[in-house]
C-alpha cells in the first residue's frame, strides 16, 4: 500500500537529479573553511537575501539557538510569540544554552504587534533582565503557515532600532511566504540583523539550514556553531543538494500552495471538521475536529490504516502539510479516503 505522507514538508526524499549533483559535488574541509561547494552556498544565499554573511549549519533548531547565542548573554531576555517554534519546538533550548529568559506574548495566526511588544520591552534598570532580542516567525508554522505581514515587521523593526534590540527572523519556511506574497527575500531580510532560513522543508534537500547576517555576527556565530557540535567537514555533499534546491525548487512552491487549498476546500465541506479554506495561505491546513465524539488519535489512526499520514495538532487537531513528494493525484486520493470515512 502507497503511503500518502502529509505530516510534514520534512519527510521529502532528494529527486534523481539532486543525487546526481551531491553524488559529483567538490568538497573539502569546512571547519577549516575549505569546502568550495559549501561556501558557494553561504554566498549563493547570502546574495539573494542581501545580507553580507552566511552559515551553513545542520539544522533549524541549530540555525536559530545560534543565533539567540551570538546575540546574546546569560541572563538577557528574548521576546518571542507564544507559539512558535522556538518555543514549543527547541526543547527549551534557549534556556539551557544561552541562559535566557524567554518572555512569550500572544499572537493572532502568530503574529504578535509592535505595541504588543512595547508593552513587553524591559525598563532598564540593573536588577532586571535586558531585553536582548526580538524574534519572529515567518511562516508561523503552528498557525497554519500563516504569513507575517510585512508593514507589521518595519513597525517592529523600527521599534526595536529605537531601543537597540536585535531582530531574529525564523524563516524556516520564508520561502513559502516569499512565493505566496509575492515579496522579495531582500525585502524581508531588510527588517532583521539576522535570520535562519531551511532548506530540508519545501525546497527538498535532505538537510540543512542558513544563518544569515553581518560579517561579523556570522563570524562570531561559527564559535557558537562549533559549540554546539555543528563544525561539519566534507559537507559540500549537502551544500550541493542545497544549490540544487535553490536552482529548482523554489517556484514551484506555488503548487503545494495550490495542493493545500484544493485539500482545505475538500475537508471544510465534512461537517466532522472546522477549518476555514482562506485562511490557508501556503502548505500548511489545520482541521479542528468538530463532530461530537470524535477522538484526534482514533480519527489519525484511521487514516494511517488506509494509507494516509497526518499529524496530531493542538485542541483535539489534525495537520496536514503539501509537498514536492505528494501529487495533486495523492491529494484527491486522500480527500476521497476522508469522505468515505467521516462524512
Amino acid at each position: 500500500m502507497k503511503m500518502i505522507d502529509l505530516r510534514s514538508d520534512t519527510v521529502t526524499k532528494p529527486t534523481p537529479e539532486m543525487r546526481r549533483v551531491m553524488m559529483e559535488a567538490e568538497v573539502g574541509d569546512d571547519v577549516f573553511g575549505e569546502d568550495p561547494t559549501v561556501n558557494k552556498l553561504q554566498n549563493k544565499i547570502a546574495e539573494m537575501f542581501g545580507k553580507e554573511s552566511a552559515l551553513f549549519v545542520p539544522s533549524g533548531v541549530m540555525g536559530n539557538q545560534v543565533c539567540i547565542k551570538t546575540h546574546t548573554q546569560a541572563g538577557d531576555e528574548i521576546i518571542v510569540e507564544q507559539d512558535s517554534h522556538i518555543v514549543v519546538y527547541e526543547t527549551a533550548a534557549p534556556a539551557a544554552l544561552s541562559g535566557v529568559m524567554v518572555k512569550t506574548i500572544p499572537g493572532e495566526k502568530g503574529v504578535i504587534k509592535a505595541e504588543q511588544i512595547k508593552k513587553a520591552i524591559r525598563p532598564k534598570a540593573y536588577y532586571l533582565p535586558r531585553t536582548k532580542l526580538i524574534s519572529l516567525e515567518n511562516t508561523h508554522g503552528r498557525s497554519g503557515g500563516t504569513i507575517y505581514p510585512l508593514e507589521e515587521m518595519r513597525l517592529i523593526r523600527e521599534l526595536a532600532q529605537n531601543e537597540n534590540i536585535a531582530m531574529h527572523l525564523d524563516g524556516a519556511r520564508l520561502w513559502n511566504a516569499s512565493v505566496a506574497a509575492g515579496i522579495s527575500l531582500q525585502e524581508y531580510a531588510r527588517c532583521f540583523d539576522s535570520l535562519s532560513i531551511c532548506l530540508s522543508k519545501g525546497l527538498g534537500a535532505p538537510i540543512g539550514s542558513v544563518i544569515l547576517g553581518t560579517r561579523e555576527f556570522v563570524d562570531r556565530s561559527k564559535t557558537y556553531r562549533k559549540m554546539f557540535g555543528g563544525g561539519m567537514r566534507q559537507v559540500g555533499i549537502l551544500a550541493a543538494a542545497g544549490i540544487y534546491a535553490l536552482d529548482h525548487h523554489i517556484g514551484r512552491l506555488k503548487e503545494d500552495h495550490e495542493k493545500a487549498k484544493f485539500f482545505a476546500r475538500e475537508i471544510e465541506t465534512l461537517k466532522a471538521f472546522s477549518l476555514d479554506p482562506g485562511g490557508v495561505e501556503t502548505n500548511i491546513v489545520i482541521a479542528d475536529i468538530a463532530k461530537e465524539g470524535m477522538v484526534q488519535e482514533k480519527v489519525l489512526r484511521e487514516l494511517q490504516d488506509r494509507g494516509v499520514l497526518l499529524t496530531p495538532e493542538r485542541h483535539n487537531s489534525i495537520r496536514a502539510v503539501t509537498h514536492m513528494d505528494v501529487s495533486i493525484e495523492d491529494i484527491r486520493v486522500a480527500v476521497e479516503l476522508f469522505h468515505s470515512l467521516f462524512s
